[in-house]
């Protein structure tokens, strides 16, 4: 950890927002010390765009903190978008999404879904877009948000935000390739 008796840089602030379930906890713990609302998303956000600042900035204003869970590279391909995703490394996606203000926290994780990651973390807000349905109870729909049996359990809530319509990082691809 980074020694608060320094300035710290803009470099080492974006830095130092990215951590590990052992890192986390300890911030997590002061948070919920001074009752700041968690909230959670989760996604590759492979070419962050307009759309993904739209969407951030919303599930950000549901609470106090933001903690973005971001697939590793391996856990994205497993969410089959094509075999040239994810176009950057789990570690550069990171830094980007770190460097966003209203970001608090990001988290890589491996697994194909982020389940351990909201267990571990019991967000107050978990958040999804809206082609997921707050209220699907079946985990075999693909409208069923993972983990939302979870939150709901420990009091929380599940909130869906709808998607800047244009946006997408499938688009920006197709647009580089000339499709």
């Amino acid at each position: 950890m980074i020694p608060f008796t320094k300035k710290l840089t803009a470099l080492e602030i974006t830095e130092s927002k990215i951590h590990t379930p052992e890192t986390l906890s300890k911030i997590l713990a002061v948070w919920r010390f001074k009752s700041q609302k968690i909230v959670f998303t989760n996604g590759c956000f492979d070419i962050l765009h307009r759309g993904h600042i739209d969407y951030l900035a919303k599930a950000s204003d549901l609470g106090g903190k933001l903690i973005i869970g971001l697939n590793s590279d391996a856990s994205a391909r497993l969410l089959n978008k094509g075999s040239s995703r994810p176009l950057q490394d789990e570690q550069s996606r990171a830094m980007i999404l770190a460097s966003l203000n209203f970001v608090s926290a990001v988290i890589i994780f491996e697994d194909a879904t982020p389940q351990f990651l909201i267990n571990f973390l019991q967000p107050d807000v978990l958040v999804k877009g809206a082609d997921y349905d707050a209220n699907e109870t079946d985990p075999q729909s693909k409208k069923y948000i993972v983990g939302s049996d979870t939150v709901k359990d420990l009091g929380g809530e599940v909130k869906t935000i709808e998607f800047l319509k244009g946006f997408s990082t499938t688009s920006i691809e197709n647009k580089i390739k000339g499709s």
